[in-house]
């Protein structure tokens, strides 16, 4: 990376660029209440058409895997019981899975019971186009995949960039270094998550009201307290509320005291009525079901029961907990040890199950023979160790990954998978970074691209076949953290070469 002084892009430049992520919402809040924008690159990174083309073919025969994956109980009660007594937090998760769907009322036999909510599968999955192996899977998002408004709003402002500056952004763009014919990939991100979410919500409304007057369908934003990521949210609220959907946002905490159930389980809101989706973006993690206040002899206990009270109603949901054990690292790593023939369990056909197995790398659970082959024969850094957290920061690499497995006890060794290492190809062009409004050249900038998808129900609902836009997240090759929230990532799109 070379130094600021050296970076050539006049300022008022950069603030101009800065001022048009601040007025399109691309930010963060701060804890003064003031925004800063997201870090982004003043120019796209490119990909083979073909490339780009695969992937979003695939991606939503991904999303039906999971989707019906996640709808098999039995598959994930068996698959993950190791998993979850070696994590907490998933093993919560499968405790609540366990409440949601199987009745232990009825002697030694669990009896099946259904949840009045109708699954709505939000998913981003996140690729990297490694320089040996091509495009492979990184990890599923099925819990708050966010960042898809943000995703189009980065597509858009590389348009500005090239209408406003379009000699700034010619000096700095790939593909006019290599005097290669570019086309922007179109990107409907949030035009489509909205769009998706919309209609699941109308269907849901529809159920209950088919005889009388409609109001407006309600949708429910579950957040964190304290949150800091609230333009990337309120850009999708404003897309749903021109869709005619009636938006609100609540914390867990505030539920547990303000939800009821209505007429034919109808998930009735304190102040508020019918709701008719909930979109969880939090949730993920056990901090999300912590209340201080609160002397539970069993930690997260009531918050975590609010989320089985919401999934026991007649919503639209996202994440259900099945979706959420479904796009876990273990159940991920399972899927690529399994063969392809055994996807058709889930609905694929076998043409599609192979689709799906060849944008998988490979990965090997962590037990006593893979720690010893690890250390004794593996190429260290062709590896990343990964437990089951999201949201950026759980991944250790290199010689680091031996010191971590030998601290690890056995009772730990499921929570944990071993994943070939992607090594994407290096932007050949020098690429101004912009942070905090000050600008720097990066010589060594890699892309992971997350493709979004929209299921209700098992089946797509967007207005491309289940395809909901990409979000771009750039770092330098030398950062392992690739988060624009939590990492060394900056905002990026996508221009698309023959």
């Amino acid at each position: 990376m070379n130094n600021q002084a050296n970076v050539m892009i006049p300022q008022h430049v950069i603030e101009d660029a800065t001022e048009w992520a601040i007025m399109h919402g691309v930010a963060f809040r701060q804890a003064d209440n003031t925004a800063r924008h997201c870090p982004f690159s003043i120019a796209p990174m490119t990909m083979k058409r073909e490339v780009y083309e695969h992937l979003r073919k695939v991606t939503p025969l991904i999303t039906k895997l999971i989707s019906n994956l996640s709808e098999d109980h039995d598959y994930l009660q068996s698959s993950l019981q190791d998993m979850a007594k070696a994590d907490p937090f998933f093993g919560r998760l499968l405790a609540l899975h366990q409440q949601a769907h199987y009745d232990k009322k009825q002697g030694n036999t669990d009896k099946r019971l259904n949840p009045a909510r109708t699954p709505l599968l939000l998913m981003r999955t996140d690729f990297m186009d490694d320089r040996e192996h091509g495009a492979k899977v990184i990890e599923f998002n099925g819990i708050a995949a966010g960042m898809a408004p943000f995703g189009q709003r980065a597509t858009e402002f590389h348009a500005f960039m090239t209408n406003q500056w379009p000699a700034v952004y010619r000096t700095w763009s790939e593909a006019a270094s290599k005097n290669s014919p570019a086309t922007p990939a179109e990107n409907q991100g949030l035009e489509q998550l909205a769009y998706g979410i919309a209609q699941a919500a109308k269907k849901v409304q529809a159920t209950f009201t088919a005889d009388t007057p409609q109001s407006k369908p309600t949708f429910l934003m579950v957040i964190q307290d304290n949150e800091d990521n609230v333009y990337d949210q309120h850009l999708l609220e404003i897309a749903l509320q021109k869709k005619g959907l009636r938006t609100v946002r609540r914390t867990f905490e505030q539920l547990s005291t303000q939800l009821a159930t209505g007429d034919n389980q109808r998930l009735m809101l304190e102040g508020v009525g019918a709701i008719d989706v909930v979109y969880l973006r939090a949730g993920y993690q056990y901090s999300d079901y912590y209340s201080p206040k609160r002397n539970e002899s069993v930690c997260c206990q009531t918050l975590s029961q609010t989320r089985l009270f919401i999934e026991q109603h007649h919503v639209a949901m996202n994440a259900t907990i099945g979706q959420q054990l479904a796009t876990s690292k273990t159940i991920q790593m399972l899927l690529t040890i399994m063969p392809a023939e055994d996807y058709l369990r889930w609905g694929l056909t076998l043409e599609e199950a192979l689709l799906v197995k060849s944008l998988l790398a490979e990965m090997k659970p962590v037990n006593d023979n893979t720690i010893t082959w690890f250390n004794t024969q593996a190429d260290k850094q062709q590896w990343v160790l990964k437990n089951q957290g999201e949201g950026g920061g759980h991944c250790i690499f290199g010689d680091d990954i031996s010191d971590k497995l030998n601290q690890l006890n056995p009772t730990e060794y499921d929570a944990w998978a071993l994943m070939l290492r992607l090594h994407p190809h290096e932007r050949e062009t020098p690429t101004i970074a912009v942070r905090d409004g000050q600008q720097t050249q990066i010589d060594d900038l890699v892309s992971e691209i997350g493709l979004f998808t929209a299921y209700y129900n098992g089946e797509p609902v967007t207005e491309y076949e289940g395809y909901a836009g990409y979000l771009i997240r750039s770092k330098p090759a030398s950062e392992n953290e690739a988060g624009i929230h939590s990492g060394k990532g900056i905002l990026d799109s996508l221009a698309l070469i023959d």
